[in-house]
Order: C-alpha cells, then sequence, then structure tokens
C-alpha cells in the first residue's frame, strides 16, 4: 500500500507541475498578440486608424514597444483625441516610430547599452541600458522604460513601454 500511495502521489504533483509551468507559445500575430493581451486597447485602435495593421499583421520579423493604455492616458488632455482625428498624419508617424524591423530580444538590447536603433518612421531610438533597466530615448531626450519584455508573436516580438514616445522634427 505504501507504494501506491507513492506513486500515486508523484503523479498528482506531476500533473499540478505540467499544469502550472505550460506557457502558450505564440499563436498569433503582433496585432492579435496585442489584442489578446487586453492591456493595448488604445494602441491596436489606433493602428487600425492610422491603416497600420496590415503591416504588423504582415511576415516581419518586427519588434513592437507597445504602450500600455496607461501610457496613452498619461498623454497631456486631449492630444490622443488629436492625434485620432487625424490618423494618417502625426498619429501614423508616432506609432511607427515604436516599430523596427527585426526581431530583438531582452537578452539582445541588454547587450545594446548606447546604440542607436532606426525606427520604421525613419528617426532613431537610443537604447540605454542600466543594470537590468533598460529605457529608449528620442532624439530631444526624452525617455520611457521598458517595463516588461520578449511577448511573442509568429511575426516578432512586443516589449511593453511605460509611457508613448513622440518623434522630434
Amino acid at each position: 500500500m505504501t507504494t501506491e500511495m507513492t506513486t500515486q502521489e508523484t503523479t498528482t504533483e506531476e500533473t499540478t507541475a505540467e499544469e502550472t509551468t505550460a506557457a502558450p507559445a505564440a499563436t498569433g500575430d503582433i496585432v492579435d498578440t496585442a489584442i489578446a493581451a487586453g492591456d493595448f486597447t488604445t494602441l491596436t485602435q489606433a493602428l487600425g486608424a492610422a491603416g497600420l495593421v496590415e503591416t504588423l499583421k504582415g511576415p516581419g520579423p518586427y519588434t513592437v514597444f507597445a504602450p500600455t493604455d496607461e501610457a496613452f492616458e498619461a498623454l497631456p488632455e486631449g492630444q490622443l483625441d488629436a492625434l485620432l482625428a487625424d490618423p494618417t498624419g502625426d498619429l501614423a508617424e508616432i506609432l511607427k516610430f515604436h516599430v523596427i524591423d527585426g526581431e530583438v530580444m531582452a537578452a539582445d538590447v541588454l547587450e545594446m547599452d548606447g546604440q542607436k536603433v532606426a525606427t520604421l518612421q525613419g528617426a532613431e531610438l537610443t537604447v540605454e541600458v542600466e543594470g537590468e533597466t533598460v529605457s529608449l530615448v528620442d532624439g530631444a531626450g526624452n525617455r520611457v522604460n521598458v517595463v516588461q519584455t520578449d511577448v511573442p508573436a509568429t511575426n516578432g516580438v512586443i516589449h511593453v513601454l511605460d509611457g508613448v514616445m513622440l518623434p522630434t522634427a
């Protein structure tokens, strides 16, 4: 009886461990992954308004630095509404400023301190790394922090930001 009880306990523990450690693989493209995450409603609406959904559903790969809904809410009052009123103008440029060609994982970003990366918008961002903290800095010296990394998508990766980056002229 003791042997049977040990076997049953081990089996139960193994099943529990499998259920709790199983992580979902990337099953959707960048847009579908952002929608499924639930924290990027404003971003995904803006991508649709700006006509960029098709691009980010394309083969890529892309690295998207995605501001959360909270980050968009932190913009000055009225700014988001003004951007959404002209989605193919400044809004599209701002959104493209958050995307780079290629898939750059967090481990790679940690090795990029001081390097500049070109965005789809055409401007560059500077990567700053201090320990495990990664910040992106625009041409005017404004910085946002990467607060979550390596959200997998079938056509790239998403890194989550605590702010919205605005390209400078």
